[in-house]
């Protein structure tokens, strides 16, 4: 998190506004029975036909066999193999595409449960850039290709998508195609049906989640740091000059029966007399997949005179190495209940960043914004996979932010609560906000929906488990 001078703020606001078309509010996503009633066919050929090469080269086109126009944005596209080794890795390039190269990305994951054909896959998605598909048209030459990273010759005669058969474009129903998160063409290897989650009442395996329902005495509790939370004291940005980052500030009380975090952020209108608080995991491990917490965010103060330009936030972030470093990443659910950053009120933020420069300030973002107030508990959820990073609240698509934008490194997880500036409250008299953490999920490498969301942190809580953490070290 870091402190947008005001009018820069705002200026940014207003270009981003522009450039990227963001709205206030985005729309609810397509249901499942939405986009099965929509259409796709995916038609394959190699220009690669040996049972081994140097690389494979799996050429794709995505037609539109619905009646309605489909946003490529919302199309992922898996081809399935056989790795050569169990630590082989891969590399994805496009050679040529009719929508540009620049608007189609590749990435490659690991198939739960593999087969005699298949253990991994590599995905295609399509940026915002690459536009839609009117009903009967199709993507056009997709010429793409992969290679192992050592560049050694690969075997491709055993694996589950490759037809050697097939050097001019045909229907190809082993590579599968989703549609707004539901498979719509295709037959992946058994039991790896790319829309077919992990059932989340099941336990969680295979080191993928962080789940910690914060049943902590206090900021002392050794269980805290053993569980890798670091309570912050240390000084520095963001927020008030030479303000102090107060450790004592993070309690644990019981609400409703159940232990929450409360971080709390006091001031009496001076620099010396403000305490900001931030919760930060100690690991930097968190990359793709699905980000949770519920929060309670407050629009008035526990006590005292309202008006603070106050900032309350669940964010992930990883360290800026240099000035516009192409590496760094960051993504922001910030409200402000009092405004600030040239905003006079309560507004919520959600935010993406590819990078910025501190001095003099510049960023690379996209951003999404709502006016209104957001005052008391809300399940705030972020997913990040090959194609886009999706923020929601409360079960609502919030905002979708583009490629660009997704990260290149590892982040922590964070939650913090500090003040912009003391320009909103002048008053020397004594205030202090509250804002409150239910729990945190994140989830390795997979996208949940906001029900699965619910069901597996009620699952943990069904079965009495307070902190799990199996997500491996980066």
């Amino acid at each position: 998190m870091r402190t947008r001078p005001a009018a820069g703020r705002r200026r940014l606001a207003l270009a981003l506004s522009a450039l990227l078309g963001s709205t206030a509010l985005a729309a609810v996503p397509m249901n499942a029975t939405a986009a099965a009633a929509d259409g796709l066919a995916v038609q394959y050929r190699t220009s690669s036909g040996g049972a081994t090469a140097d690389q494979s080269e799996p050429w794709l086109k995505v037609r539109n066999t619905g009646a309605s126009t489909v946003q490529l944005s919302q199309v992922k596209i898996r081809y399935y193999f056989k790795a050569d080794s169990a630590s082989a890795s891969y590399r994805f390039a496009c050679s040529w595409a009719v929508k540009g190269c620049a608007n189609i990305t590749g990435t490659f994951g690991t198939l739960s449960h593999p087969t005699a054909t298949a253990d991994r896959y590599l995905e295609i998605a399509f940026t915002s850039g690459a536009g839609t598909l009117a009903p009967g048209a199709d993507t056009g030459d997709m010429q793409l290709r992969f290679y192992q990273s050592t560049w050694q010759t690969l075997t491709q005669a055993d694996d589950y998508s490759f037809n050697s058969s097939l050097t001019s474009y045909a229907d190809w129903n082993k590579v599968t195609a989703q549609l707004a998160g539901s498979t719509v063409w295709g037959t992946a290897p058994e039991g790896n049906d790319p829309t077919d989650p992990t059932d989340p009442t099941d336990p969680p395996g295979g080191g993928q989640t962080l789940f910690d329902d914060f049943a902590y005495t206090s900021h002392t509790d050794p269980a805290l740091a053993a569980h890798g939370w670091n309570v912050r004291s240390n000084s520095g940005g963001p927020g008030v000059p030479n303000a102090t980052w107060d450790p004592s500030k993070v309690t644990f009380p019981t609400v409703s029966g159940n232990s929450v975090m409360n971080l709390q952020t006091s001031t009496a209108g001076t620099a010396e007399s403000t305490r900001q608080t931030e919760v930060v995991s100690k690991s930097t491990k968190f990359k793709n997949g699905t980000y949770a917490a519920r929060v309670k965010f407050t629009d008035a103060p526990a006590s005292g005179p309202d008006g603070d330009h106050l900032v309350q936030t669940f964010f992930t972030i990883n360290d800026l190495k240099a000035p516009m470093a192409d590496d760094y990443s960051e993504y922001d659910v910030e409200y402000l209940p009092n405004g600030g950053w040239g905003e006079t009120g309560n507004i919520l933020y959600t935010t993406s960043w590819e990078t910025y420069n501190p001095d003099p300030w510049q960023a690379v973002n996209q951003h999404t914004e709502a006016r209104q107030s957001y005052a008391g508990w809300h399940d705030l959820i972020v997913t990040i996979d090959s194609s886009s990073i999706k923020y929601y609240i409360d079960g609502q698509l919030f905002g979708t932010h583009d490629a660009q934008y997704l990260p290149e490194r590892p982040m922590s997880i964070n939650f913090n609560q500090w003040l912009i500036d003391l320009n909103g409250q002048t008053s020397t008299t004594a205030r202090a906000y509250d804002e409150q953490v239910d729990y945190v999920l994140h989830v390795k490498d997979q996208v949940l929906t906001p029900a699965q969301v619910a069901a597996k942190v009620a699952a943990y809580r069904s079965a009495g488990t307070a902190f799990v953490d199996e997500v491996p070290a980066s």
